[in-house]
């Protein structure tokens, strides 16, 4: 047996007596929507039918008739349907319905319709959905079962909308929220972002909490240290003007490697019970942000640093420079090599950066002087050229 068919079907709707009783027992404002129904049924034009049924299930006043409607008049005609317009029909229904077994009951039988092999994107849509119930209701066991079974498909899927991968990418995110796991929330949260339009797809308050997250995963991950792909995004205008506004501040402050400035913002961790928990841990990290931005602004021939300097740069006692620079090439943030017996540091590579405004203006004045340096090269040899000549 097909998984089509793996749940009794209701019983045959008669159409015409359904709506009909629909007209007489809903508000006057929705009468029209049962006369377009009848039409376009009795004509057989399903796509127009399935536009006036989305209509009808965004009018206000059809609220309390959704579910309804749904589960008797649009299974009577599912299979004329596109399988992720119904996929999405039907999970803009789920949210009406409160109770836990029965929200998931429904998500489960809507998921046993619709066919893996023929509808991937409309069984990841689905699934991904199940998953996020599950996981608001408390079983995360059963809701990673979903989201790993969801990646299986979604990862062999060429061209895929914008709302399957959010919806994706929106519970793997939360998942690793619950499991408190920072940089696969992170990770899975920009990409998550990139699939939705923030005006459009999420209430205000979502996207301040989405910000907020986003922020603090940056901090806590072990292994997050370039934070330039967060600052661009405009997820992190949401905490302009919030008491919240301090963390972005604070992003940019670790993105520079400012070490002066985190010293002068930690007096706000109190906010953050679990930045004030993580303080060792995010001292630690500053210095390795402080390191970074040292060396990336250095020239490609200026990166032999004295433990002396590398202390003066992050505010760490000389006794701790040579741990700090194991970590970051443990960490893979640098490549190089470390002369213990003349107290230095010979760094070849620096992680890649996304950088910001004021980085990118010291890389700009950086090239400039590279320019100058090439043109002072040419001056010098032209005469010599035009002798040889």
């Amino acid at each position: 047996m097909s998984s089509s068919d793996s749940r009794q079907k209701p019983p045959k709707l008669n159409v015409d007596e359904y709506l009909t009783t629909a007209i007489s027992a809903t508000p006057s404002d929705l009468h029209p929507f049962f006369e377009s129904f009848q039409s376009l049924y009795s004509r057989k034009l399903w796509h127009q039918l399935t536009q006036k049924v989305d209509e009808f299930f965004d009018h206000p006043l059809a609220k309390q008739y959704r579910v309804d409607v749904y589960t008797r008049f649009v299974r009577d005609f599912e299979e004329r349907l596109n399988p992720l317009r119904l996929a999405e029909m039907g999970i803009k229904i789920s949210q009406d319905i409160d109770n836990p077994a029965q929200h998931l009951e429904f998500l489960a039988d809507l998921l046993s319709r619709v066919s893996r092999e023929k509808s991937p994107d409309a069984h990841v849509l689905i699934l991904s959905t199940l998953a996020h119930a599950k996981l608001l209701f408390g079983d995360l066991e059963g809701s990673k079962t979903d989201i790993d079974a969801a990646w299986k498909v979604l990862d062999n899927l060429d061209g895929v909308e914008n709302s399957v991968n959010g919806a994706y990418y929106r519970v793997a995110a939360d998942y690793y929220k619950a499991k408190a796991e920072y940089a696969p929330y992170y990770r899975d949260s920009l990409l998550y972002l990139a699939c939705v339009d923030l005006e459009k797809d999420m209430s205000q308050d979502e996207r301040l909490l989405r910000a907020h997250d986003l922020a603090l995963s940056a901090f806590l991950a072990e292994t997050i240290y370039n934070f330039g792909e967060l600052l661009m995004h405009p997820i992190l205008d949401s905490l302009d003007g919030t008491p919240h506004e301090w963390i972005k501040k604070l992003l940019f402050t670790f993105n520079e490697g400012n070490i002066g400035k985190f010293e002068a913002q930690s007096p706000l961790f109190g906010q953050e019970p679990i930045l004030m928990g993580n303080y060792p841990f995010l001292r630690q990290k500053i210095c390795l942000m402080a390191l970074i931005e040292s060396v990336f602004a250095r020239g490609a021939y200026d990166r032999t640093m004295s433990f002396q300097t590398i202390s003066e740069e992050t505010r760490l006692p000389l006794d701790e420079v040579e741990h700090l620079i194991m970590k970051a090439l443990s960490l893979k943030l640098i490549r190089g090599s470390i002369d213990q017996v003349d107290q230095k540091a010979v760094i070849t590579w620096v992680q890649p950066r996304v950088l910001s405004r004021t980085q990118i203006g010291k890389l700009a004045k950086r090239l400039d002087a590279w320019k100058k340096k090439l043109d002072g090269v040419a001056e010098r040899i032209a005469p010599e050229l035009l002798v040889s000549s």
